[in-house]
């Protein structure tokens, strides 16, 4: 849906510009989670290679300007494109949540300093972070492009992830485990900060693919089972 706005943003300045800010804090969303997982599961004394508060801060202040300049041509009236400019309002509350989570990761890591291992769990988080990691890359070409299949991939990838997410916390509250109370407290915390960040990676793949009243939903296309659950 956001294709057909492209070549309209192009010719606005202001929401050029806004959307341009809209990508680069994606960008900078994607280093600080690569950093947070660094931290948290490759390292033992939880070491940050970039300062992830600062970053949090430079996105929510990235935030406020994107929704000036978007405000700013509406209340204008620069043009009819309104719903470009709400889609950007929308899409940049998700990217900034994401920050938020990722912050969340790296206190993860600072009252667990030594590396997380997630014992009968490792593997399936493994490829959770692997696939939110790619997500990133996918989101970050696919806004500029407007490529649909691209986004429609990370919207299928999300489902996968809750399911997964969800079935590694329930067996944890079972006691299925066999990790230590601090360790199973911590890929709890995990699971559920990577499902998050998945799901605001959706919501944004969804602003390419569907119309802004289905921003946040899965595809009409999907399976009927799973119709109509906004995360």
């Amino acid at each position: 849906m956001l294709k057909q706005f492209l070549e309209i943003f192009r010719k606005d300045n202001l929401l050029q510009q806004a959307f341009d800010r809209s990508v680069e804090m994606l960008e900078l969303d994607s280093r600080m989670f690569a950093t947070a997982v660094e931290s948290l599961r490759r390292r033992d004394d939880a070491r940050l290679d970039m300062d992830v508060y600062a970053a949090d801060q430079k996105i929510n202040h990235y935030e406020r300007e994107v929704r000036r300049k978007a405000m700013t041509h509406l209340a204008l009236g620069q043009g009819a494109n309104l719903h470009g400019g709400m889609v950007l309002i929308s899409i940049v509350i998700d990217i900034e949540r994401i920050g938020d989570y990722t912050k969340n990761i790296v206190d993860l890591a600072l009252r667990h300093p030594e590396r997380l291992q997630c014992g009968p769990f490792e593997k399936r988080v493994g490829r959770v972070e692997a696939t939110v990691m790619k997500a990133f890359d996918r989101l970050i070409k696919a806004l500029p492009a407007s490529d649909m299949e691209a986004a429609s991939e990370v919207m299928s990838e999300h489902w996968w992830i809750t399911r997964k997410t969800d079935d590694i916390v329930n067996q944890l509250i079972d006691g299925e485990s066999g990790l230590d109370g601090p360790d199973a407290v911590v890929v709890a915390l995990y699971s559920r900060f990577l499902k998050r960040i998945s799901a605001h990676q959706m919501n944004i793949a969804s602003s390419i693919v569907n119309p802004f009243d289905r921003i946040g939903f899965r595809d009409k296309s999907a399976d009927a089972e799973n119709a109509d659950t906004q995360v």
